[in-house]
């Protein structure tokens, strides 16, 4: 598994367009969050990420499915899956290898991010009075946001051998699992099942950690989440053995 998860994560860090993807995930963030005067932390008046942290999910949807929709798609697409399946290795061992070595490469995006944190405590009147609490919980929420949308593509790369059409297909489900379920949340012809699809909404749990709270049942939901998404993708390319 090891040798699995190394390979990938090399060939991931070869690849031009992780960097590329990579690239646009910081540009955007930080035209965002310090230029576009909607947006922007310094026509908001006050130290805190608040903005950052509301917006990152939705470019996670794009970062993170451009990043994961090459680790079974590819494969399949050049028949080079054929001589990983055939080594001594079950399909889980090979999932979670996959899995990893994309999720490492998110959480490294998150990295340069930092200097957003000490850019608005040196801001901040006096200086170093931000919330760092609530900041600690936010990365903790996005972190977890970016292992589940990671599982939605890497179930998405493993259902088809065209890398824009898993990309397609892992940007479709992450958004209606982030968003999708709470507008469904606010119809009131589904009024009865509110408090069940607000718990499957990945959003109500993602402002829960946000909060700076790391509630138990939070931390579930997320895991649960991730499994049964390697779970399908198991069950996808397990089902195309012959």
């Amino acid at each position: 598994m090891y040798a699995v998860f190394k390979r990938e994560l090399f060939s991931l860090l070869n690849s031009l367009m992780a960097y590329i993807t990579i690239g646009i995930f910081l540009l955007a963030a930080g035209l965002l969050l310090w230029f576009f005067p909607d947006t922007s932390i310094l026509d908001y008046g006050y130290a805190e990420l608040t903005g950052f942290f509301s917006l990152a999910p939705f470019l996670f949807m794009f970062l993170i499915p451009a990043i994961s929709m090459r680790s079974f798609a590819e494969e399949r697409r050049e028949g080079t899956y054929i001589l990983l399946a055939t080594r001594p290795l079950t399909d889980w061992q090979i999932i979670w290898a996959k899995y990893f070595a994309c999720l490492i490469l998110v959480v490294f995006s998150l990295f340069p991010t930092l200097i957003y944190y000490y850019t608005i405590s040196e801001l901040a009147l006096p200086a170093g009075n931000v919330d760092t609490g609530a900041i600690i919980g936010s990365y903790i929420g996005l972190v977890f946001l970016g292992a589940s949308f990671t599982a939605i593509g890497v179930f998405a790369s493993s259902i088809t051998r065209n890398q824009v059409i898993a990309f397609a297909i892992a940007v479709f489900l992450c958004f209606m699992m982030y968003t999708g379920v709470d507008a469904m949340a606010k119809m009131e012809l589904l009024s009865p099942l509110q408090g069940i699809l607000l718990f499957l909404s990945v959003n109500e749990h993602y402002q829960s950690i946000s909060r700076g709270v790391l509630d138990t049942r939070d931390v579930v939901y997320f895991l649960t989440l991730v499994f049964f998404f390697l779970l399908l993708a198991r069950y996808a390319i397990g089902g195309r053995k012959w």
